[in-house]
């Protein structure tokens, strides 16, 4: 008899089982696909997600699961699961670890649990609605920071949106010269996890996918962080999946610098 409902521990067990098939493969000589002209698929991305949907299948065949590979896998829409098997897979393809295996799993429409596990550090964040977020099982808050000129930030850059990408640019432009720092690190799970956990003050993209953010926009809300759209509306979990993520201190400011 399946279960209804999957813990926490068993996400974070399936994370951690798919980011072991990415950091054994690591060194290999990959078989690189494009999916477009800059997007880059490896056999891993394929195989970690494969394992992770064998287990969602197996133990909640009926859900409904969306994946950045397969696609949308038809299911019950009220238990919904989000797969981002390799995050940050241009930088696993060219060996720089900053990569890591991203699911979360939605109620109603709203997510309840979120993990994202960054093998080549041993580093797994995760999250419960309403019970905290939690980083290799200590408790984890987003910073205390309160002033913008003394944040550290980060943020994606669209390529595959000259619009997102020019409007983008002129905020970094302004960021950097205004705040202790900006930094890209390839990969959005890990990127918004490093917020909420206080090792940066903030995150900010514009155009992401469900996938990305899932899992680490609940692990930084957990954490104490905000997460809204790019007018401050709580409800970014939406076409294009424009964020901005982070320590509630500076929140208001960078809006108002990314505008």
């Amino acid at each position: 008899m399946t279960q209804h409902e999957p813990t926490l521990q068993q996400v974070i067990t399936w994370a951690k089982e798919a980011g072991r098939i990415a950091l054994d493969g690591f060194h290999q000589v990959h078989h690189i696909q494009m999916k477009s002209a800059l997007d880059v698929v490896t056999e891993i991305d394929h195989a970690c997600e494969r394992a992770l949907m064998d287990h969602i299948q197996r133990d909640f065949p009926t859900h409904a699961i969306i994946t950045e590979e397969t696609g949308e896998v038809k299911g019950d829409a009220d238990h919904c699961w989000y797969i981002d098997p390799l995050d940050g897979t241009v930088n696993y393809s060219h060996r720089l670890p900053v990569y890591a295996t991203s699911i979360a799993y939605a109620r109603d429409g709203m997510m309840q649990l979120g993990v994202v596990f960054d093998p080549s550090r041993d580093e797994c964040f995760s999250a419960e609605r309403g019970k905290g977020a939690w980083l290799n099982g200590e408790p984890i808050r987003v910073s205390e920071c309160e002033s913008l000129q003394k944040s550290l930030l980060t943020t994606g850059l669209p390529s595959w949106n000259e619009e997102h990408l020019d409007r983008n640019l002129r905020a970094v432009r302004y960021i950097t010269q205004n705040t202790q720092g900006m930094r890209r690190l390839g990969s959005v799970a890990i990127a918004v996890c490093y917020a909420a956990c206080g090792r940066t003050d903030g995150h900010w993209d514009l155009g992401s996918t469900p996938w990305d953010i899932a899992a680490c926009a609940l692990i930084v809300e957990e954490a104490g962080g905000l997460v809204t759209n790019l007018k401050g509306n709580p409800d970014y979990f939406m076409s294009p999946y424009d964020f901005v993520a982070g320590s509630p201190g500076i929140h208001r400011e960078l809006l108002s610098s990314i505008k």
